[in-house]
């Protein structure tokens, strides 16, 4: 006899039992609606690059955690984002494209990072951009709150808050305290503030040479608060004199005052100059969403204004902003917070069962069925009426339309509320109206 191996999932790939798969796909697919009346267009880029196309910008950790392989002549890897597809995608197609060109992908992506609770190898990631040919109006700036506004009223998680920066104001500060060189690095920590506390942001940034003077402005400055017309304010009471600084000042105040016209109220977002946003290509406005009732489980949807897209694949000056969610990542935090709306076991509304051995009448009505919209199984196997029942029972299936040869004589079907017991005998089209109206 040969060996059974022990079945296993790798660690840091999520497998999801069926209730919790349509709890998880109803959240996709809110998010999909979400991004489409927006007018945002479907785009779906291989899971598969070439690794000299993917990791044309990669370096350091990102290059360390990419899955890559060979296949004969070819050095492969697994896509570790949708940001960088998307700059691959505009750059071969951007005379066949519409500009702006807003777009949305909603896929998986694969890290070889350390697996450990929340975070995961393999994860979907729910990404919209909006891309200009040369040019983006900061308008668009401002339009990228309403979006998360809209999709995360719709996913009722709760009160949460759009958090906004400008990446130039920081950069702006770092060339007036002489850290010009190191402002990446200093970004970087500023950005771990929520997960790492103020103690150890200072002590990193002495670790970093950052003198005692400069990391008092730089902390005095991320804990500026208030409303934004309060932050707006105490920015300009800074009068700090660097050209990028102003112009980071002048836009973050537009964005914040345009973000009001797309609806968006003021209790559902502000500026928090702790934001930074790790990633070196972002150039202006930068964005974190957080619930606030759990704001353990760290920011839900972040992005930015980036200048150049493209940069590594066309000569041509590709603008943009951006918006991305974690979505696997998120799911798990939620559902392990246990504060997810419950789910329907099964996807059915009916569940047609022949109480006798005939089955193909039950085939012909659950055919019917399924042409006026109604999600309908087939109960095939030959068990009795009670083992039928019990399995409409464990998956939450809301209907049981029986036919039996009473039924079958009457040309009737008998129609069972799993919810209330009723039981009424009346013709298909009376059962499909009140399923109907029960949905």
């Amino acid at each position: 006899m040969s060996k059974i191996v022990q079945p296993r999932t790798l660690s840091g790939f999520m497998e999801l039992l069926p209730k919790e798969q349509i709890l998880f796909n109803n959240m996709k697919e809110k998010i999909k609606a979400a991004y489409e009346r927006f007018g945002f267009l479907p785009l779906d880029t291989p899971v598969v690059e070439l690794s000299e196309v993917l990791l044309a910008k990669a370096g350091g950790e990102t290059e360390k955690q990419i899955y890559s392989f060979q296949k004969g002549e070819h050095n492969l890897s697994l896509r570790f984002d949708l940001t960088v597809p998307l700059a691959k995608y505009v750059a071969m197609h951007q005379g066949e494209l519409a500009f702006p060109f807003r777009r949305y992908q909603i896929g998986k992506v694969y890290r070889g990072e350390r697996a450990q609770a929340g975070r995961f190898r393999e994860f979907y990631q729910c990404d919209i951009d909006i891309i200009g040919d040369e040019t983006l109006s900061l308008i668009y700036d401002s339009e990228i709150p309403s979006i998360i506004y809209n999709i995360f009223k719709e996913l009722k998680l709760g009160d949460f808050t759009i958090c906004m920066n400008n990446r130039k104001l920081l950069n702006g500060l770092f060339a007036s305290l002489g850290l010009s060189e190191i402002a990446s690095d200093v970004m970087r920590i500023i950005d771990k503030l929520e997960k790492i506390g103020k103690e150890n942001v200072i002590a990193e940034l002495k670790e970093l040479g950052v003198s005692k003077e400069a990391i008092d402005k730089v902390m005095d400055f991320i804990a500026i608060q208030g409303s934004t017309g309060e932050v707006i304010e105490a920015l300009e009471g800074l009068q700090i004199q660097n050209e990028v600084f102003v112009e980071g000042l002048a836009q973050l105040k537009e964005v914040t005052e345009n973000v009001k016209l797309f609806g968006v109220p003021e209790e559902n977002f502000k500026i928090d100059l702790t934001i930074a946003r790790g990633l070196d290509y972002y150039t202006g406005t930068v964005y974190e969403t957080f619930l606030n009732d759990y704001r353990q489980i760290g920011s839900i949807c972040s992005g930015g204004r980036y200048e150049n897209l493209a940069e590594f694949y066309t000569t041509k000056k590709l603008p943009g902003v951006g918006i991305s969610i974690g979505l696997t990542r998120l799911f798990y935090q939620l559902n392990e917070l246990g504060i997810l709306e419950e789910a329907k076991k099964s996807i059915s509304d009916v569940l047609v069962v022949p109480a006798f051995d005939e089955i193909k009448q039950a085939i012909v009505i659950s055919n019917q069925l399924r042409e006026a919209g109604i999600n309908t199984e087939s109960y095939l196997n030959d068990k009795k009426l009670k083992a039928k029942m019990k399995y409409a029972d464990k998956l939450d299936i809301p209907f049981l339309v029986i036919i039996g040869e009473e039924e079958l004589k009457e040309n009737l079907v008998s129609l069972k509320n799993m919810l209330t017991g009723e039981q009424v005998k009346v013709s298909l089209e009376q059962a499909i109206n009140m399923i109907k109206k029960e949905r």
